[in-house]
């Protein structure tokens, strides 16, 4: 899967701890290796998990100079296809089955949809930190093509030698964030087309 990149003042250890924080629960268990430079967080099913089957994906965050970039792993779903194939050839069996495998569906159903979950959580993270996928301060400064200048962002003009600045204005993805040129039509990170601003 593609990265997303948030820029602002958050490091891999804030983003790590509060994936650990909702997740090391229940049937889930978190591990963090790495880094303050680069964390990588696996979320798996427990050993000995009490209802559903098995799955695991994997979070890599690594620190950029303006924020972080995030990267998740496809999600190891053949154990959770495995016991909903339990469960349908139970059914098939007796209907009545079904009844004693609530439990497995429910928690099969929450595994499937683990992906999404944590993406949630990363968001609501970035959110509460006040950090997004918009340009971060440092990279609010248009330079001059022509003095090197640093100029704010949206200045038509060089502060310094009076040079037109329209077409040097960076701009983010809205789905990744990736920082690009203002005259990209498809994000250079994700593929997405990207919206006219």
């Amino acid at each position: 899967m593609e990265p997303r990149i948030f820029h602002g003042n958050i490091t891999p250890s804030d983003v790590a701890n509060a994936i650990t924080a909702e997740y090391n629960r229940g049937n889930l268990r978190t591990q963090v290796l790495g880094n303050e430079q680069r964390l990588v967080v696996q979320i798996a099913t427990s050993n000995q998990p009490v209802s559903g089957g098995t799955t695991a994906i994997t979070v890599t965050i690594q620190k950029l100079a303006d924020g972080v970039s995030l990267q998740m792993s496809q999600q190891a779903w053949l154990g959770v296809a495995a016991s909903l194939g339990q469960t349908a050839f139970w059914t098939w069996l007796n209907p009545w089955n079904i009844i004693n495998r609530i439990d497995d569906i429910a928690q099969d159903i929450e595994n499937l949809q683990l992906t999404e979950k944590v993406w949630k959580t990363i968001e609501n993270t970035m959110r509460l930190a006040g950090v997004s996928t918009e340009l971060s301060e440092r990279l609010r400064l248009n330079v001059c093509p022509y003095c090197q200048t640093g100029n704010p962002i949206g200045e038509g003009r060089c502060i310094a030698c009076g040079a037109p600045l329209g077409a040097n204005q960076p701009r983010t993805c809205n789905n990744c964030g990736f920082v690009l040129k203002k005259d990209e039509i498809f994000c250079t990170n994700c593929g997405k087309k990207l919206q006219r601003s």
